[in-house]
């Protein structure tokens, strides 16, 4: 894998420390695969993570959200397990995983819930009043200035 240096950036910018430790954060991820996921827009400021978690349940997935990194863990408890099955094959793997996604200022998880072997994560940004657009009204007295020169 090939890793680049960013500290000649460091030393030769200044306040751009959050743009290198997030391409640093890139560069050390190695591509996740497992458990499958997807990650499709469902309106103009809205989002939806599916992550396909056939095996879990409600209470094996852990969801966190922290700043802008959102964190869902899945571990399926020990006590679960038994003995006295025998696989011929394993495809359903159901073992431990970790999805970190980063994610944009003001976006915020609204909800998740587990269907069908797919866990849904309803993500939504929602700007602040002092963030959004807003029209400004002109005032004043308004004067109509008359032609009144002589032809």
């Amino acid at each position: 894998m090939q890793t680049i240096d960013f500290s000649p950036f460091y030393r030769s910018t200044v306040g751009f420390d959050r743009v290198f430790n997030r391409l640093d954060n890139l560069v050390g991820q190695e591509a996740k695969t497992y458990p499958p996921y997807n990650i499709e827009r469902t309106g103009d400021d809205a989002y939806r993570i599916s992550i396909a978690v056939a095996g879990f349940s409600n209470g094996d997935i852990a969801i966190e959200t922290k700043e802008n990194n959102l964190v869902v863990k899945g571990a399926k408890s020990a006590e679960g397990t038994d003995k006295a099955r025998e696989f011929l094959h394993r495809g359903i793997a159901e073992r431990a995983f970790e999805l970190r996604f980063q994610l944009a200022d003001y976006v915020e998880v609204q909800g998740a819930s587990l269907e069908n072997g797919l866990l849904h994560l309803e993500l939504k940004r929602e700007l602040p009043e002092s963030k959004k657009p807003r029209s400004i009204q002109i005032t004043g007295s308004t004067t109509t200035i008359e032609d009144k020169s002589v032809n």
